[in-house]
C-alpha cells in the first residue's frame, strides 16, 4: 500500500509508467469480448491531433490528471453519438466542441469524431456489416455531417442506429455524474428516461416524442397554411377572373393584329387585282348585258311561236273533242234507244209474266170448276143411289099402306084412299118444298158468284180506270219529255256558239295578262335591284354603310347626303359630278354625334367618313348679277335639287356656288365672262373648276347613286301604273275564265239535260205501248165480266119464277092433302086404332116421300151447278187460248226489241271505235301540246334565268361602276388603316403577314374578336404575372394542406399505435427491471432489500418511478433519504440491474464510483467484471479498486498546455510478458 500511495503522488507529478507497474501486480488474465473497437478523436475539444483509441479488452481504463482531457473521450462518445446538447457535453454552444487554439496552436475549422463498433452478432439489426463506423463532424460555420460507414446520413439515421441498444446519447451506455444525479433526483419523474431505454421503449418514445413533435408542427403549419390560404382565397379569384381576362385579351390582341393584317392586306391585293379588272369587267357586263337582251328578245319570240302552235293544236283538240262529242251523243242516243228498248223487254217480260201468272190462276181456277163440276156430278150419282133406296123404302111402305086397307075393308079403304091421296098430295108439296129449297141453294150460290163478279168487275174498273189516267199522264209527259228534248237541243245550239266566242275572249286576256306580266315582272326586277342597291347603300363607302347599318344605336343620324335629296333625272348626272364625295358625306345633327360616329368607326376599323353637323354648317348661295341671263344658264344647282328646308345650309355648302349649264361651249363661256369665279358643271358631266381648271371625259348616266334614285323614282311612277293594267287584264282574264267556265257549265249541263230529255222519251214512250197493252187486256177483261155478271141476273130471275110456282104447288098440294086428312079422318071416326096405325105409316111414307122430293131436287140443282161449272170452265178455257195470244204477242215485241238492241249495239261499237280513234288522236294531240308546254315552259325558266342574269349582270355593271371610283379611296384606307393601327407601312405589314383559309371566315372571326375584346373591358396586364404567382402559392399550399392533414391522421394514428406497444413493453420489462434491481441490491450491498415503484399504476408511460432501498441493519427508505455514498451506490446498482437485463454492447462510465469508499469501490469494480461477458466497460476513474480491474489502461497527459495526449497499456499482454499469474 505505501508503495502504491507513493507511486499515485508520483504519478501526479509526472512518470506514469511506474504507476501502471504496479497495477500490473495486482492484475490477472482476463477474457476478451470486443464491441467498441476504436475511437478516433481529431479537433475535438482538447484533441487538436487526430487520437485513435482501440479498445480491444473487457474493461479499459482511462486516467489521467484532473483537467488532462479524460472526460473529453466521454464526451466525444456521447457527441458522436447524436447528442445536441452543448450543455450536456459541459460547454455553452456546440462551436465550444472544436478545439478553440492554445498559445501555440491555432484553433481548428472543424472537430470530427470516428466510433468503430464490432457487428458481428448484429448489434443493429437494420445493418449487416459487421463493422459500424459512426463518424460526426462540425464545422465552426454551424454546419454538422453525420457518416455511417463513411455514406452521408442525417442525424436522425444516427439517433435511430443507437435507440433500444442501450448506446443512445439518452440510453445507459454512457454513464457520468449526470446520469447519478438523475437517479438520485428527488422528482421521480426525472427518472423515468432511464428505465425506459432499458425497458428497450426509447426508441419508441423518442418516435412518439418526434410523431408528437411533428404533429403539433404539422398542427400548427396546417393552421398556418389555412391562414394563407384563406388569404391567398381572397386573393386567387379576382385575380383569376384578371388574369384570364387579361390572358384571353392578349391572345384575342394578337389573333386580331395577324388578323387584320392579313385580311387588309388580302383585301389590298385584291383591291389592287381588282382595279385592273374592273373597267374591262365594266365593258365586258355591258356586252353580256346586251348579249342577254338579245337572247332574252329571242326567248320571248320563241315562247310566242310556241304559243301559237299550242293554240294550233287546241284548236284541233277543240275540233275534235266537237267530234267526240257528236259522236259520244250519238252513242248516248243509241245507248238510251238500248236502254228504252230493254226497258220494252222488261216490260214484255213482266207482262209475259203478268199473263203466265193469270193463265196459271185460269189453269187453275178452271182445274178448280172442273174439280167441283166431278163433286157435283159424285154428288148426284150419291143422290141417285139414295133416291132408289127411299124409292124402295116407299114401295115397302106403300104395299103396307095398302096391304092395311085391305085389311081394313070398305071404310078403311075409303080412308086408306084418302090416306094414300093425302100422302100423295103430301109428297107433291115435299117435293115442291124440296125444289124450292134447291132454288134457293142455288140462288145462293149464284149471288155470291154474282157478288165476287161485282167485285172483280169493280176492280177491274178501277184499275182500268187508274190505268187509264196513268197512260193519259205518261202521255202528257211524252209530249213534254219530246218537247224538252227539242227545246235543249236548240239551247245547245246557242250554248255551243257563246261557248266559241267566250274561248276566244279568254284566250286574248290571257294574252294580254302575261305580256302584262312579264312587263310588270320586268319593271319589279328592275325596281327591287334598285331598291336593294339603296337599301344596301351600294355605291357608298364602307365608312358610310356601317354608319348607316348602326344608325339606330347612334344618335343623330340623318343620312348621306345622296339619300337627303330628290332631282330630276336630267339634272342628276351634273348634280351627282356637282357633288362629288360630298353625295357620301353624311348629315348629323350636332358636332357630338360626329364625334360619337367617328369613334364608332375607329373601335370597328370601318374606314372614315365625313360629317356634316347641321348646327356647325353654314352656306349661301351665289349672288353674280346677271349670271342666270347668260346663254345655255339652267340653274344654280342648289335650286335644282328637292331636299327638307333643315338641310338648307348643307346643299348651299355643297352646291350654292355651283352653276348648272347646258354644254361645255355655254361653260366656257360663261367661266371666262366671269373669271372663273364659280364652278361651272355641265349637263353631261364636265367640270370647269373655280380657278380654271377642267374636269372631264366620258361616264355613265345610269351609275350614279342620284341617277340611280331618279331612275328608281321613275319606275316607281310607272309601276304603280303597270300593276293596276296588270290587275286590270288580271280580272278580264279570271271574267273570261268565269264566263267561259259558266258557258262550259251551261252546255255540259244543257247536254246533259238533253240525254235526260231523250232518256225520259224512250222510257215514256215504252211505258206507253206497256198500257196500251195493259188497258187492252183491262176492257176485254171488264167485257168477260160484264156477260158473266148479265147471265147471272138472268139465272136470278128465271129461278125466281121457278121458286113462286113451287111455293103454290107447296100450298095447293098441303091444303089439297088436309081436305084428304079430314075426310079420312071423317071415315074411320070410331076406327082409333087403324086410324093411328094408317097416320103413322102415311107419316111415314110422307117422310119418305119428302126426302126422296128433297133429293130430287137437290140433284137437279146438283146438275144445273155442274153444268153451270162445265161452262165457266170452258169459258176460262177460251179466255186461256186469248192469253196465251197476247204472251206471243209479248215475246214477238221481245224477239223484235232484242233485234233492234243488237243493231244499235253494233252501231253503238262502231261509233266508240270512231271515238276511241279521236280519243287517241287526242290524247296524241295532248301529249304533243305537253310537250310543247314543258318546252316553252323551259323556254320560260331560260327566259325568267336570263331575265335574272340579266339583273344580276345590271347590277354587276352598275357595282363595278360604283367600285371603279371606290376602288381608290378603299386602297388608300387600308394603307391609313395600317399606319394608324400598328405604324407599319405596306412592307412591314407584308412581313407580318400570315396564310389565311378565306378571307370571310378571317372577317368573321375580326368581328368576333372585337366583340370578344370590347367584352373583357379594360383588362389588368399585370394580373397574369401575380395570378400565376398566388394561384401557384395557393395550389402548392392547397396540396400541401391535403398532405399535412393526411400526416395528421397518419401521424395521430402511430402516436396512439406506439403507445400501445410502449405500454405493453414498459409494463414487462419493468417487471423484469424491479426484480433485477432487487437482485443486485442484495448483491452489491450484501443484504437488504431494495424495490422499485410506479407512482400511478394507470399511466405506467407518464408516472414517476420511485426507488425504495433498504441497506443491512436500516429501515426501508426512499432513496431520497439515504446518506450520499448510498445514493450512489443504490444508483450504481440500478445501472448493473438494467445491465443484467438488457446489457449494452458497451458501457462508459465517467468516475460514478468517486463517491464511494474504497470497499464499496472493490465490490463496484468486481461486480463490473461480473458483467464485462456481456458489456464492454469504458470506465474513466481515479479509482484503485477500478483500475486494478480493468483490462487496458489509457493514461491521458497534458504535456502541452491546453492538448490531450493518449498513453495506452494492455496489463494483459504486460501480465504475460512478466508472467504474472
Amino acid at each position: 500500500m505505501k508503495t502504491t500511495a507513493k507511486f499515485w503522488i508520483y504519478l501526479e507529478k509526472q512518470p506514469l509508467l511506474c504507476y501502471i507497474n504496479l497495477v500490473i501486480v495486482c492484475e490477472t488474465n482476463r477474457g476478451e469480448i470486443v464491441y467498441l473497437k476504436a475511437l478516433e478523436i481529431q479537433g475535438f475539444k482538447s484533441f487538436p491531433d487526430k487520437t485513435v483509441l482501440n479498445f480491444g479488452e473487457d474493461i479499459t481504463a482511462i486516467v489521467g490528471p484532473n483537467g488532462s482531457g479524460k472526460s473529453n473521450i466521454s464526451d466525444a462518445i456521447r457527441w458522436v453519438m447524436g447528442e445536441q446538447s452543448a450543455k450536456g457535453l459541459r460547454g455553452a454552444k456546440m462551436e465550444d466542441v472544436i478545439f478553440g487554439g492554445t498559445e501555440k496552436r491555432a484553433q481548428v475549422g472543424f472537430a470530427q469524431v470516428t466510433l468503430v463498433i464490432d457487428n458481428t452478432e448484429h448489434i443493429f439489426p437494420t445493418m449487416e456489416e459487421s463493422e459500424v463506423s459512426v463518424t460526426r463532424r462540425y464545422y465552426r460555420s454551424g454546419e454538422s455531417e453525420y457518416y455511417i460507414n463513411r455514406q452521408s446520413v442525417r442525424l436522425r439515421d444516427v439517433t435511430e442506429l443507437f435507440l433500444d441498444t442501450g448506446m443512445g446519447r439518452e440510453g445507459y451506455s454512457i454513464i457520468g455524474q449526470g446520469k447519478i444525479d438523475e437517479i438520485l433526483s428527488a422528482k421521480s419523474g426525472e427518472r423515468r428516461e432511464i428505465f425506459e431505454e432499458a425497458a428497450g421503449i426509447s426508441k419508441f418514445r423518442h418516435r412518439k416524442e418526434e410523431s408528437e413533435r411533428k404533429l403539433e408542427r404539422t398542427e400548427e403549419n396546417l393552421v398556418r397554411i389555412n391562414d394563407k390560404i384563406s388569404e391567398l382565397e381572397l386573393q386567387v379569384e379576382p385575380l383569376r377572373d384578371q388574369a384570364e381576362k387579361a390572358k384571353k385579351y392578349l391572345v384575342l390582341r394578337d389573333e386580331l393584329r395577324l388578323l387584320e393584317i392579313s385580311v387588309w392586306l388580302e383585301n389590298l391585293d385584291a383591291l389592287k387585282a381588282g382595279a385592273r379588272k374592273l373597267e374591262s369587267d365594266f365593258h365586258t357586263a355591258e356586252s353580256q348585258r346586251d348579249e342577254a337582251r338579245a337572247a332574252l328578245d329571242a326567248l320571248y319570240a320563241e315562247g310566242e311561236r310556241y304559243g301559237q302552235r299550242m293554240q294550233e293544236k287546241d284548236m284541233e283538240a277543240e275540233r275534235l273533242r266537237a267530234q267526240a262529242a257528236e259522236l259520244d251523243s250519238r252513242v248516248k242516243e243509241q245507248e238510251s234507244a238500248v236502254a228504252v228498248l230493254e226497258s220494252t223487254i222488261a216490260h214484255n217480260r213482266e207482262n209475259i209474266a203478268r199473263a203466265q201468272a193469270e193463265l196459271e190462276e185460269t189453269d187453275s181456277r178452271a182445274g178448280g170448276l172442273e174439280k167441283q163440276a166431278e163433286e157435283q156430278e159424285a154428288r148426284i150419282a150419291e143422290i141417285d143411289r139414295e133416291a132408289e133406296t127411299l124409292n124402295a123404302a116407299l114401295d115397302a111402305l106403300l104395299a103396307k099402306a095398302r096391304a092395311a086397307a085391305e085389311q081394313a075393308g070398305g071404310a078403311q079403304s075409303q080412308a086408306e084412299t084418302l090416306r094414300g091421296q093425302e100422302a100423295i098430295a103430301t109428297a107433291t108439296a115435299a117435293d115442291a118444298r124440296a125444289e124450292a129449297a134447291a132454288i134457293a141453294a142455288e140462288n145462293g150460290q149464284i149471288t155470291e158468284r154474282k157478288t165476287a163478279v161485282e167485285a172483280d168487275k169493280a176492280a177491274a174498273e178501277t184499275q182500268l180506270a187508274e190505268s187509264e189516267r196513268e197512260a193519259r199522264a205518261n202521255r202528257r209527259a211524252l209530249e213534254d219529255a219530246r218537247d224538252e228534248a227539242t227545246a235543249v237541243a236548240n239551247i245547245i245550239a246557242g250554248h255551243s256558239l257563246r261557248m266559241e266566242e267566250r274561248k276566244k275572249k279568254a284566250a286574248a286576256a290571257s294574252e294580254q295578262r302575261v305580256k302584262l306580266t312579264m312587263d310588270v315582272g320586268a319593271l319589279d326586277d328592275r325596281i327591287r335591284l334598285l331598291t336593294e342597291m339603296e337599301k344596301e347603300y351600294e355605291g357608298f363607302s364602307k365608312a358610310v354603310k356601317v354608319v348607316m347599318q348602326a344608325k339606330n344605336s347612334l344618335r343623330g343620324i340623318h343620312g348621306p347626303v345622296a339619300n337627303l335629296m330628290r332631282t330630276d333625272q336630267q339634272y342628276s348626272l351634273a348634280i351627282e359630278i356637282a357633288l362629288g364625295a360630298g353625295l357620301q358625306n353624311i348629315v348629323v345633327d350636332r358636332e357630338e354625334d360626329a364625334k360619337s360616329a367617328i369613334n364608332f368607326l375607329k373601335q370597328r376599323d370601318a374606314g372614315r367618313a365625313t360629317f356634316l353637323p347641321l348646327t356647325a354648317i353654314r352656306g349661301d348661295e351665289l349672288r353674280e348679277r346677271g349670271v342666270e341671263n347668260e346663254f345655255g344658264f339652267v340653274g344654280i344647282a342648289s335650286r335644282l335639287v328637292k331636299f327638307d328646308a333643315r338641310y338648307q345650309n348643307i346643299f348651299n355648302s355643297l352646291l350654292g356656288r355651283t352653276v348648272i349649264v347646258e354644254d361645255m361651249d355655254c361653260g366656257i363661256a360663261m367661266a371666262r365672262k366671269y373669271r372663273n369665279a364659280f364652278r361651272i358643271v355641265t349637263l353631261d358631266g364636265q367640270v370647269i373648276n373655280r380657278g380654271g381648271s377642267m374636269t372631264g371625259g366620258s361616264t355613265s348616266r345610269s351609275a350614279g347613286v342620284l341617277s340611280r334614285a331618279a331612275e328608281l323614282e321613275k319606275l316607281n311612277g310607272r309601276a304603280a301604273a303597270m300593276h293596276e293594267k296588270l290587275t286590270t287584264a288580271q280580272q278580264a282574264e279570271e271574267a273570261a275564265n268565269r264566263e267561259l267556265t259558266a258557258a262550259r257549265y251551261e252546255l255540259e249541263t244543257a247536254e246533259s239535260q238533253r240525254r235526260q230529255a231523250e232518256d225520259e222519251v224512250l222510257r215514256l214512250e215504252g211505258t206507253k205501248n206497256h198500257f196500251d197493252i195493259l188497258l187492252r187486256s183491262l176492257r176485254e177483261n171488264l167485257e168477260n165480266l160484264e156477260g158473266e155478271l148479265e147471265s147471272l141476273s138472268g139465272r136470278l130471275s128465271d129461278n125466281a119464277q121457278r121458286a113462286e110456282q113451287a111455293e103454290k104447288r107447296v100450298a095447293e098440294q098441303e091444303a089439297l092433302a088436309a081436305a084428304y086428312r079430314a075426310k079420312a079422318e071423317e071415315a074411320l071416326s070410331g076406327q082409333s086404332e087403324l086410324l093411328a096405325q094408317s097416320g103413322a105409316l102415311t107419316e111415314e111414307i110422307t117422310a119418305k116421300k119428302t126426302d126422296l122430293a128433297a133429293l130430287t131436287a137437290e140433284r137437279e140443282s146438283t146438275l144445273r151447278r155442274a153444268a153451270d161449272l162445265r161452262q165457266l170452265a170452258a169459258d176460262l178455257t177460251g179466255d186461256r187460248e186469248q192469253k196465251e195470244e197476247t204472251v206471243r204477242a209479248y215475246q214477238g215485241n221481245i224477239d223484235a226489241a232484242g233485234g233492234e238492241i243488237e243493231q244499235r249495239k253494233t252501231a253503238v261499237a262502231d261509233l266508240t271505235a270512231r271515238g276511241q280513234a279521236l280519243q287517241e288522236r287526242l290524247r296524241t294531240l295532248n301529249e304533243e301540246k305537253i310537250a310543247l308546254e314543258a318546252e316553252r315552259t323551259a323556254k320560260n325558266k331560260a327566259s325568267q334565268e336570263m331575265n335574272e342574269n340579266l339583273l344580276n349582270l345590271e347590277r354587276a355593271a352598275s357595282r363595278l361602276e360604283q367600285k371603279i371610283a371606290t376602288n381608290a379611296l378603299e386602297e388608300k384606307q387600308i394603307l391609313d388603316r395600317l399606319w394608324e393601327h400598328y405604324e407599319l407601312s405596306h412592307t412591314d405589314a407584308q412581313a407580318q403577314r400570315i396564310e389565311l383559309e378565306s378571307v370571310p371566315k378571317a372577317s368573321r372571326r375580326i368581328g368576333e374578336l372585337k366583340r370578344d375584346i370590347s367584352a373583357l373591358g379594360t383588362p389588368n396586364i399585370g394580373a397574369i404575372e401575380e395570378y400565376d404567382r398566388v394561384n401557384g402559392r395557393y395550389t402548392y399550399l392547397t396540396e400541401q394542406r391535403n398532405d399535412v392533414e393526411k400526416a395528421k391522421g397518419e401521424l395521430e394514428g402511430i402516436i396512439e399505435e406506439i403507445t400501445n406497444q410502449m405500454t405493453v413493453i414498459f409494463a414487462e420489462q419493468f417487471r423484469l427491471l424491479s426484480e433485477s434491481f432487487q437482485t443486485t441490491f442484495v448483491e452489491l450491498f450484501g443484504g437488504g432489500t431494495a424495490k422499485l415503484e410506479l407512482e400511478d399504476e394507470n399511466d405506467i408511460l407518464g408516472c414517476g418511478i420511485e426507488i425504495k432501498a433498504q441497506p443491512p441493519g436500516k429501515t426501508l427508505k426512499t432513496i431520497s433519504l439515504l446518506s450520499g455514498g448510498e445514493k450512489a451506490f443504490v444508483a450504481i446498482a440500478l445501472y448493473f440491474a438494467i445491465l443484467k437485463v438488457h446489457p449494452t454492447p458497451f458501457c462508459v462510465m465517467d468516475e460514478i464510483e468517486a463517491a464511494l469508499d474504497d470497499a464499496n469501490v472493490t465490490r463496484y469494480a468486481r461486480y463490473m467484471r461480473t458483467l464485462a461477458g456481456r458489456t464492454q466497460f469504458i470506465v474513466i476513474t481515479h479509482r484503485r479498486g477500478t483500475m486494478e480491474e480493468a483490462d487496458v489502461l489509457y493514461g491521458v497527459t497534458m504535456q502541452e498546455q491546453g492538448v490531450s495526449k493518449i498513453l495506452t497499456i494492455n496489463l494483459n499482454d504486460m501480465a504475460k510478458e512478466l508472467k504474472i499469474k
